[in-house]
């Protein structure tokens, strides 16, 4: 039987993991973590993170070819096929910090594979890496290799949170690099015979190694650079009575464009898309190429720009204060379906009205009052290392109340915002909610989810991002 271990039961370890174990039942399938409370929740009815369809597919397999554990050494060198799904967060200090990826937990899962291994192995990239880090585990690797051979192969994921089960099952494609030599080559092969369970052999994709790590990054950042473009334009929208929706149906109908990634908001956030470009900005800098890096750097800029427009949207609107009003926060998670909280936009518009001294009340289907008010006293970058290395007791925000009900949100609410598009939020009772705010009552919809016009019917002002504005805000432009 073919073992396979993962190191790291994050997002990506734990679906991609799970998924193999399911469609492959001839392979055991091990995911290891040193944090013992992930790997008790993996193995428990109430699993770390929340994904449309896990549970069932962990639920499935859990206990027969799947299993997670804490006994990381004993999995390794067990293990014939090692994925590596450890965090690759953007350095906080030192040389490229603010840009460049930390490798130390990458470096310390090399280390221990070299130091455990008894038989060869092949070891797979799954985190998001800069290009060349396979050349430094490789080195790595080999310096301490005592006689063992290892293949690394990049096999970077595509997952889009809220969809990862789905993505997982029916891929766009499957990327695959690996070394131009025999041993690589059989070694790719060998991976791709997992993937061959259930995906196409058209949709596995076998490159070199830098060219699969450079695409994961180039991926997510064509991908950012339409949100930010689309986002440019809701500003000009807004200036010019235009309205975004109309705009972008009519560009993504031209097929060289297409639909996708083209609905404007608040901004982007997710663990993914800012980080792979800043490491992006970082690798054209340090190869002499300072005008790419600073296209590249404009996407992140729009982006930045775009959760502070809409803070200043809401602070203008209101009579130039939010000081001492409530204001309700509907959606926390960077997206729907997903607990996920890393780079949401509301972490930044939250701070943006508690600099103003507004109240916050928050509701979010998915999301902890512990996280938020973690989310809220953090610095940046400090989200994506281990838990034990974040704050331990982040300081409580005062002006901060977190509740489990949109309607006890919005009570006695001065305004609302809209930053993430749950479903549940175009369903709500407007009428029952306009009735027990602060008059005049404001809805801020950063996510485009909701009928403006039947919200003014009901006696709201409306903020929708890019469209035509209420005849209030005409009146009480957005301040710089």
């Amino acid at each position: 039987m073919v073992k396979i271990c993962c190191i790291g039961a994050g997002y990506v370890g734990g679906p991609t993991m799970a998924v193999i174990a399911l469609k492959c039942p001839h392979i055991e399938v091990v995911v290891v973590d040193i944090s013992v409370p992930r790997i008790a929740a993996w193995n428990s009815d109430q699993l770390p993170i929340y994904e449309p369809g896990l549970e069932d597919v962990v639920k499935q397999c859990r206990g027969k070819n799947l299993f997670f554990s804490t006994d990381v050494e004993k999995h390794i060198a067990d293990a014939d096929i090692i994925f590596v799904s450890v965090n690759t967060p953007t350095k906080t200090r030192g040389l490229g910090a603010g840009k460049a990826a930390d490798l130390t937990y990458w470096e310390s899962a090399a280390r221990m594979i070299a130091d455990v291994s008894k038989s060869n192995k092949i070891v797979v990239e799954k985190s998001t890496v800069p290009v060349k880090t396979a050349e430094a585990i490789e080195k790595i690797l080999t310096h301490n290799s005592k006689g063992i051979e290892y293949q690394i192969l990049s096999n970077p994921e595509f997952l889009a949170e809220g969809t990862a089960i789905d993505d997982l099952f029916k891929p766009d494609r499957v990327l695959i690099g690996g070394r131009e030599t025999p041993e690589g080559q059989k070694a790719i092969q060998a991976l791709k015979a997992v993937y061959a369970n259930w995906v196409p052999e058209d949709r596995i994709i076998c490159t070199n190694l830098w060219s699969a790590e450079l695409s994961k990054l180039a991926a997510n950042a064509f991908l950012a650079q339409r949100i930010s473009s689309v986002n440019a334009m809701s500003a000009l929208c807004e200036a010019t009575g235009a309205d975004v929706a109309e705009v972008s149906h009519a560009v993504g109908k031209d097929s060289r464009i297409g639909s996708k990634f083209l609905n404007s908001s608040v901004g982007f956030g997710g663990s993914c898309f800012q980080k792979d470009i800043l490491n992006l900005v970082y690798i054209c800098e340090c190869n002499g190429l300072p005008e790419v890096a600073t296209y590249w750097k404009q996407v992140i800029k729009i982006n930045d720009y775009q959760k502070n427009r809409f803070v200043n949207r809401v602070v203008s609107s209101m009579f130039n204060t939010v000081s001492g009003k409530k204001i309700a926060v509907l959606g926390f998670a960077f997206k729907k379906d997903t607990g996920d909280t890393r780079e949401t936009p509301a972490i930044d518009v939250c701070k943006g009205l508690l600099g103003d001294k507004a109240r916050v009340s928050i509701y979010d289907p998915q999301v902890t009052e512990d996280q938020i008010q973690r989310d809220l006293s953090m610095n940046k970058f400090d989200w994506d290392h281990p838990i034990h290395l974040q704050p331990m007791s982040p300081t409580t925000v005062k002006q901060v109340s977190v509740v489990w009900d949109a309607y006890e949100a919005t009570k006695d609410a001065h305004g609302i915002c809209i930053l993430t598009e749950w479903d549940e939020f175009k369903n709500l009772d407007y009428q029952r909610i306009y009735d027990n705010m602060q008059k005049p009552a404001f809805v801020f919809d950063g996510r485009n989810i909701v009928n403006p016009e039947k919200l003014r019917e009901i006696g709201f002002i409306v903020y929708s991002i890019g469209k035509p504005l209420d005849a209030w805000l005409r009146d009480m432009p957005a301040v710089a």
